[in-house]
């Protein structure tokens, strides 16, 4: 398994931060390795849904649980990437702490590319990161 994890502070309330991050749909927008979703079901805060990633645009499904104003757990249940993804959100005063923890590996064969995966992943995470933030406080 790959651990990668990264951080930022955001000059914003942690309700502003939390409408951008648990709009799912908007995914794309922000992580670049996220080429496209579709959801395939909806119960309450559950999603299941096929994305489709920027790796040789190969799909995988997910499970996600939507804990309002706090953190989205996304596990990748099917496909070349298996394990989980977590974006935690923390406010203190005028900011939100914006958080992203991934524990992943890559599936079958695929196992082989995880370290150089990683790299992709880690920047992917700083870059989307950021530009919440950017959207956020603009």
């Amino acid at each position: 398994m790959v651990v990668i994890k990264a951080s930022v502070q955001i000059g914003a309330l942690q309700d502003r931060v939390w409408d951008i991050v648990s709009d799912l749909d908007r995914e794309p927008e922000f992580w670049k390795g996220t080429k496209s979703v579709r959801n395939i079901s909806r119960n309450g805060n559950r999603v299941v849904r096929e994305v489709t990633i920027a790796f040789k645009d190969k799909k995988c499904m997910q499970e996600i649980t939507l804990e309002p104003r706090n953190r989205i757990a996304v596990e990748f249940t099917e496909g070349i990437i298996l394990g989980s993804k977590s974006i935690a959100l923390r406010g203190g005063g005028d900011g939100t702490t914006l958080e992203a923890r991934w524990d992943i590996t890559m599936s079958g064969m695929m196992g082989i590319f995880t370290g150089m995966i990683k790299k992709h992943i880690r920047s992917g995470t700083e870059q989307a990161l950021y530009a919440i933030k950017e959207k956020a406080e603009g």
